[in-house]
């Protein structure tokens, strides 16, 4: 929309790169094109404004396929005002002088003829195939209605140009599309669970395996303890016999200095005892030699005394007796001398005179 501002009795309109404007005055055009600024009497100007940059027209119709399914199709057609001349001699783009405000809406018009235009081959393209072709004949579609559109003579008698036509979607109604789905869903579920299945026994396989690892590194650990208890009972056998082997030898070793110590300490004792017996012999000799001299010097005293014995009388002899009996009795404290006793001593004295 092209600015109009006032002053007195006069109006400026200041338009915009993409606003193709005419200004007519008396039948006579005074000027026209784009990004135009001037002044102007309202009261005699005549202004139009077209429009001539690309405009979107959102689309949404109904259709039915072959086999009598309701579709609704979504399509989105670009077009713009090629000849602006053209269309403001076709079509009413005609604005207020005094305000520069539009009086009709002519792009209403245009957008109503590409719509129809647009259907019409969308329509007969898919009455012609059943609803599953259909759902998927976006490409065809398009292609058909970039094609009616390109070929439109009516679009080029009002100076509109189609830059492109666009299927968005094609889509059944909310019940058909879910029952449509539902073989698909149920397909990617089944693929969900054959995944998940599959993620499990995996899951399994991997626990398995894990057990298995598991049992195989303490199956490994208890040969190896094992090895280790076996290489241990050798180790102490082994031990073992080195050290019976060693006190064996220390046992011979002893032995054998044992043995030397023996045969040393026999042949010593051998010296030894031929050295006592010839001393024990000597010995005993000599001891003979003086039990005989003491023998025959105490026989040569006896004899002695017996012959000094048979020179004395025979008060002296039992007086000697008496002395010699004396040093024979035990220590006597007390001494009774009884009648009896003195009879039978005398008696017996008397009887040895």
């Amino acid at each position: 929309m092209a600015d109009v501002s006032r002053r007195l009795f006069l109006r400026h309109l200041r338009g915009t790169p993409t606003s193709w404007v005419r200004h007519t005055t008396g039948g006579r055009v005074r000027r026209e094109g784009t990004g135009l600024s001037f002044w102007y009497r309202p009261l005699n100007a005549v202004l139009s404004e077209v429009p001539v940059d690309d405009r979107e027209l959102p689309l949404l119709f109904h259709a039915r396929t072959g086999d009598f399914a309701d579709i609704t199709v979504q399509a989105t057609v670009t077009y713009r005002v090629a000849d602006p001349a053209l269309a403001a001699s076709r079509l009413d783009f005609s604005v207020d002088p005094r305000t520069g405000a539009a009086r009709a809406r002519p792009l209403d018009q245009v957008a109503t003829l590409l719509a129809e235009l647009a259907q019409q081959p969308a329509l007969d393209l898919l009455a012609r195939v059943p609803l599953a072709e259909a759902l998927t004949t976006i490409a065809p579609v398009r292609e058909a209605v970039s094609a009616a559109l390109g070929a439109e003579p009516r679009l080029a008698d009002i100076g509109v140009t189609v830059v492109s036509a666009r299927v968005v979607a094609i889509r059944p109604e909310p019940e058909l599309e879910r029952a449509l789905q539902t073989p698909t869903r149920e397909a990617v579920q089944v693929d969900a669970d054959r995944a998940t299945y599959a993620r499990r026994a995996q899951a399994v396989e991997q626990e398995r395996s894990i057990a298995e690892n598991e049992l195989q590194n303490k199956i490994e650990l208890a040969r190896r303890e094992q090895q280790l208890v076996e290489q241990h009972g050798a180790n102490a056998r082994r031990r073992a016999e080195l050290d019976a082997a060693a006190e064996l030898a220390a046992a011979q070793g002893k032995a054998e200095r044992e043995k030397v110590t023996n045969a040393a300490a026999a042949d010593r004792a051998r010296v030894l005892s031929t050295a006592e017996a010839e001393k024990e012999r000597i010995l005993a000799a000599a001891k003979a030699d003086a039990v005989r001299a003491l023998g025959q010097a105490e026989a040569e005293a006896e004899t002695a005394k017996l012959a000094a014995y048979a020179q004395l009388p025979v008060e002296v002899l039992h007086a000697l007796a008496m002395r010699d009996l004396a040093g024979q009795l035990p220590q006597i404290n007390q001494l009774t001398v009884t009648p009896d006793l003195l009879t039978d001593l005398l008696g017996r004295l008397g009887g040895d005179r």
